[in-house]
């Protein structure tokens, strides 16, 4: 191997066991109580090598947000590609399922997104950050707009499902870690997982639970004694 190649993927290597660790450590205690002393020796490095790759802590975590994000647009471009092979509830598994796998995970990048904004610590790789989340929201109101068109779901504003996805996963990691909720739900996973369904078949008017694409859109039978428009259904 070229010893420059080779020199580049030890680099990048670790690196990465540098963002690994101050996971690790932010999981353990917090983002107030983690240093970079403490990174460097968890990664077994000494302090001064954390700063050729990163200038401030910021940026690990403006880093760690990064590649959080980046790993949901990779899976909501692979299950948009789905959903066009007719699987129509794709996109909607791929972003709860990203975003719902690791509720404490999930929870700590809010509270470090809203710590750096509050703070202004990072403005442009915050505003590289929401660029890349809007892209996401525009890619699945692109999937909903179809889909409404197809009379698979109820006809709404587009963001209002992409809000709700958003507004139920905040929901979801909040009640996951909820003290006062504690004593009441007796199987977290399995609350996470009716959440996680009910929001993937949300607005779904089509009478369908599976993921094939309907072939030919039928219009909504309107039950007696109902009006059209009244009630909505989780399919």
């Amino acid at each position: 191997m070229d010893k420059a190649k080779e020199k580049v993927q030890r680099f990048r290597a670790r690196e990465q066991r540098i963002l690994d660790a101050a996971l690790e450590l932010l999981l353990e205690h917090g983002e107030e109580k983690v240093t970079v002393e403490q990174i460097a020796e968890r990664v077994d490095i000494g302090k001064g090598t954390i700063y050729k790759h990163f200038i401030s802590k910021t940026e690990i975590y403006m880093r760690l947000l990064m590649d959080y994000e980046k790993s949901l647009t990779e899976r909501l471009k692979s299950a948009v590609a789905t959903a066009e092979q007719g699987d129509i509830t794709a996109p909607a598994r791929a972003y709860f399922e990203s975003r719902m796998a690791d509720p404490a995970r999930d929870r700590l990048f809010q509270r470090l997104e809203e710590k750096i904004i509050a703070l202004n610590l990072a403005p442009e790789m915050i505003a590289e950050l929401h660029a890349l989340r809007n892209s996401n929201a525009s890619a699945l109101n692109r999937v909903f707009e179809r889909r409404m068109e197809q009379g698979v779901l109820k006809k709404v504003p587009a963001y209002y499902y992409y809000s709700t996805y958003w507004a139920l996963v905040q929901g979801a990691v909040e009640l996951y870690h909820s003290k006062s909720f504690a004593d009441v739900i007796e199987d977290r996973e399995g609350l996470m997982e009716f959440i996680m369904d009910v929001g993937v078949h949300i607005g779904d008017i089509s009478g369908r639970r599976g993921g094939s694409e309907p072939q030919q859109p039928q219009a909504a039978q309107v039950p007696s004694g109902s009006t059209p428009g009244s009630g909505s259904s989780f399919g």
